[in-house]
């Protein structure tokens, strides 16, 4: 049985109004290694890296603001009563696929700025993203912010301290190890994007696979968790990751049929 308890605190130090939580360090320490991560891909995939820092700038900056954002929409009842911890990122609270979808729309707007090419873009950021939210999920586990429903299975994890993210009334309660299930699956998929980037697909192609891939899996996981119920008996997770599937799907289809006529050409020629 693989049962175990986490009763660290959450915040690592405080000074004056300033709160340094393991969220927010290893949410910092996650874009550093998915900067870095892309920023080999860059390279390898024959990217100009001249305007590289302002595309990783922006696409940060909107991918916060996205992440933010949804989970604050998520969570509208509290916030209402707490609107000053709206801002409050750095002690957690950030919805991986509001970060997902704030940085895509900014990479979109940026390839424009920029002159560069949006598929080969995004194809080149997917690894470094995948490795980014499974770091990411470290810093959910130990505040407890993305929580699991109660569980008697063999499988667990028991919040202790009293400063942990998930409601008050789930402390020692054994639950579902949510981040856990996330982050394998975030690694999964992306030995899945590593395998197709050795494929010669048409550019865009990696990025919507990553897209359907992580929008399976994430819904499957989020049967374990215990959040608000958007509508149909879905949560705000499940409800995206049907939009993300579906777009991703249709995206891909076209990328695939564009490409086969030039395989015909080349093989009647």
């Amino acid at each position: 049985m693989f049962h175990f308890t986490i009763g660290m605190d959450p915040t690592i130090a405080q000074i004056g109004p300033f709160v340094l939580a393991w969220h927010g360090l290893l949410t910092a320490v996650a874009i550093f290694v998915a900067v870095a991560v892309i920023h080999r891909e860059f390279g390898r995939r024959g990217l100009s890296l001249q305007r590289f820092d302002g595309l990783a700038f922006w696409t940060i900056v909107g991918g916060i603001f996205g992440a933010r954002l949804l989970y604050v929409i998520d969570h509208a009842g509290y916030f209402i009563d707490h609107p000053r911890e709206a801002l409050a990122i750095q002690e957690g609270g950030l919805a991986i696929y509001g970060a997902v979808i704030g940085g895509f729309f900014s990479v979109l707007l940026l390839t424009r700025l920029y002159g560069y090419p949006f598929g080969r873009v995004v194809d080149a950021i997917a690894p470094g993203l995948l490795l980014a939210q499974a770091i990411g999920r470290i810093g959910c586990l130990i505040n407890g912010d993305a929580w699991g429903a109660p569980t008697s299975g063999p499988f667990a994890v028991t919040y202790t301290h009293p400063d942990a993210l998930l409601p008050g009334d789930l402390l020692g309660v054994p639950t579902h190890p949510y981040p856990i299930y996330d982050l394998l699956m975030n690694l999964a998929v992306l030995g899945v994007v590593l395998w197709l980037g050795q494929r010669r697909l048409p550019a865009g192609a990696t990025f919507a696979a990553f897209a359907a891939l992580y929008a399976v899996g994430r819904f499957c996981i989020s049967y374990v968790r215990q959040e608000n119920v958007w509508f149909w008996g879905l949560q705000e997770a499940q409800v995206v990751s049907i939009a993300v599937l579906g777009t991703a799907l249709v995206a891909l289809a076209i990328l695939l049929r564009q490409r086969q006529p030039r395989s015909e050409s080349l093989a009647a020629d």
